[in-house]
């Protein structure tokens, strides 16, 4: 896995200033358009789980859709989304968060978590943390229980994984945001 590491993150575009002046966004579509690189980051995420007793996968929108669908179809599980507020049509419940660049809201089905489904929590990036804790308090709300929070990028500097307590935490990739 360590070999994989500086070809996937050679794959990530960095945008200045996106969404806003001073923050530096990393763009994955640049490493999902690379079928190898795409192929490594989920046969990584589907490696790591494929042992575990493991109910479901949930992913928060965007991106993390485009890599939990993927993982837990080929693990033979269920594939459980995490939307902005306001894009679910059933009963939801959300929960409120602080990231970088301004709060937001997200939320997720009543129905889709049972009682003790082990959940691995799916997304892209892990940089303030906020997003996927908010992620993990929707799990546990419904009676689920985290297993591990799986991010493709880990940024190091910004401080998420000591504010992560309680939870594991699998990163393909750690650096520092600016690397």
């Amino acid at each position: 896995m360590q070999e994989l590491i500086p070809k996937l993150n050679k794959k990530i575009r960095r945008v200045k200033d996106f969404p806003k002046k001073g923050i530096v966004f990393w763009d994955m579509t640049t490493l999902f358009r690379d079928a190898e690189a795409f192929r490594d980051v989920i046969d990584a995420f589907v490696n790591q789980y494929k042992d575990r007793d493991i109910a479901c996968i949930a992913s928060i929108e965007s991106r993390g859709f485009i890599i939990g669908g993927v993982v837990a179809y080929l693990l033979g599980i269920g594939f459980v989304l995490i939307r902005k507020k306001g894009k679910l049509p059933y009963d939801t419940i959300e929960e409120s968060y602080e990231k970088e660049y301004g709060a937001d809201t997200i939320e997720v089905h009543t129905d889709v978590i049972k009682k003790d489904d082990k959940v691995v929590v799916l997304d892209d990036l892990l940089a303030t943390g906020d997003t996927a804790k908010a992620a993990c308090r929707l799990v546990e709300r419904l009676g689920g229980k985290v297993v591990e929070c799986a991010f493709i990028t880990e940024f190091t500097d910004l401080g998420a994984s000591s504010n992560f307590k309680g939870y594991d935490i699998f990163s393909l990739i750690k650096c520092k945001e600016t690397e």
